[in-house]
């Protein structure tokens, strides 16, 4: 089991969640624990289990800090199928991806998204012409 401890977009300047990852092949379940609450999540990849989580958190309007809910960033087939969705590409439109990033790393150029609107640029990305 792995923890990370992450800055909340939304609540209090000090809110943090921590999550648990834990690895129980072939389904990954993220627990997370947030002011008095604690959600859980069972996907395919610890991606999927973040989107699920993000949901839930966006009742009380929060959003994790980190590149897995970054507006431009979202994984390959092949990172959720061999890094089990821990790693995804940052994307730009036009552009092919190229910069691999770790979906609980907090970083200055993070985006914070909903799942919806992540989930729409990624669609337009694929959509678009590649340099």
């Amino acid at each position: 089991m792995k923890q990370v401890e992450l800055h909340l977009i939304g609540g209090g300047e000090d809110d943090v969640a921590l999550f648990n990852l834990i690895d129980e092949y072939p389904n990954c379940r993220l627990q997370c624990e947030y002011r008095d609450r604690r959600l859980e999540a069972t996907a395919s990849d610890f991606f999927e289990a973040l989107c699920v989580v993000r949901n839930m958190m966006a009742t009380d309007g929060l959003i994790p800090f980190c590149y897995g809910a970054s507006l431009n960033v979202y994984p390959s087939g092949m990172a959720r199928d061999m890094g089990r969705g821990l790693k995804a590409y940052k994307l730009k439109k036009d552009h092919r991806a190229e910069e691999l990033v770790e979906i609980f790393a907090e970083a200055a150029d993070v985006i914070p998204s909903s799942v919806e609107r992540q989930r729409e640029f990624w669609q337009d990305w694929l959509g678009s012409p590649k340099k």
